[in-house]
């Protein structure tokens, strides 16, 4: 059947109209989707940058806690036999800050044994001490005896380095915490978050880690992380140090040229049942040794040596001139 003219115009009419708003709400559509995605990308940088800061900020906290790295005061090596402690100049180990008579330590048969000076407010543990005590060092199960002194703004532990023992001691007034300045960092930057894989090692594999204070300790090594960048391959050796993840010790291009000249550390989570690992670079952050001269860090295996400029992560601390 044949159509008038004059209907014919008005489907054609109505078909070109309908094809435009088609048009129109296709483009409006796209529109809408592409203004979604970049809401959606917005949105996660500004969540990945919050996540950047939040963790700066924690380890700022963890720095200038009481008794973080920034209160360290002194690092005191005990021979055996029987030493006076406090700052008075006349004891064997002086402090630099505390009371002028502290006590004393008693090295015999590998065991410290700390006597306290009467009168004062000694406590190990947190509970006062009387009478003679065995202080356990940082190599027990149970952790270093903690003896507190000045109301516990002091705390004194006993580690043991090289088979020597050492008194590590701190002051929630030292200078280097009181006074500390500002931790500095390159941009956050996604590129610098890394998928690695885990390679693992033969269970009890330890690797010889140097320290700051030329003497090695054999720490767990369960295995490396290998990653890539730029279309490089790279490895890392990784550190079991019992905190439930993996712990690299590295030293890249930037060392001395933005960051901390001996290298830096970076926590990373055990590897995934597919053995992946994920390496955020932002978080890399420098050893204690960048803040204290009383610190013992360890030092980055000749393998974990990259040759590499890491521009992410924690930059070269700069002490304000009236914290030193």
């Amino acid at each position: 059947m044949n159509c008038a003219p004059g209907r014919r115009s008005s489907v054609a009419a109505l078909a070109l109209a309908a094809g435009f708003l088609f048009a129109v709400a296709a483009c409006d559509g796209n529109r809408l989707f592409n203004a979604k995605q970049e809401s959606d990308v917005a949105a996660q940088e500004i969540d990945f940058a919050a996540d950047q800061q939040s963790w700066r900020e924690q380890r700022r906290a963890a720095l200038v806690a009481p008794d973080g790295w920034t209160s360290l005061v002194g690092l005191h090596w005990i021979t055996p036999g029987a030493h006076y402690v406090g700052s008075n100049p006349g004891n064997g180990i002086q402090l630099s800050m505390g009371p002028a008579h502290l006590g004393m330590l008693d090295l015999r048969d590998s065991k410290v044994r700390f006597v306290p000076e009467t009168g004062g407010d000694q406590s190990v543990d947190g509970a006062p001490v009387r009478g003679p005590v065995v202080l356990r060092s940082d190599d027990d199960p149970a952790g270093p005896s903690v003896l507190g002194f000045d109301g516990g703004r002091g705390q004194a532990t006993v580690i043991l380095r090289d088979k020597r023992h050492a008194l590590r001691v701190r002051h929630a007034d030292a200078p280097t915490r009181t006074g500390f300045g500002t931790l500095e960092y390159w941009s956050a930057d996604r590129n610098w978050v890394i998928q690695g894989r885990f390679i693992p090692h033969p269970p009890g594999q330890t690797i010889e880690i140097a320290n700051i204070l030329g003497s090695f300790d054999a720490m767990p090594n369960p295995g490396l992380v290998e990653f890539e960048r730029d279309g490089e391959r790279y490895r890392l050796d990784a550190i079991d140090d019992g905190s439930g993840g993996l712990f690299l010790v590295f030293a890249d291009a930037t060392n001395g040229h933005g960051s901390y000249g001996a290298g830096r550390f970076l926590d990373a989570p055990m590897p995934d049942a597919d053995d992946g690992v994920l390496l955020d670079f932002n978080r890399a952050y420098s050893p204690p040794c960048a803040f204290s001269d009383f610190a013992t860090c360890p030092l980055p295996p000749p393998q974990n040596r990259l040759d590499l400029a890491v521009t992410a992560g924690e930059k070269l601390y700069v002490p304000p001139t009236s914290s030193r």
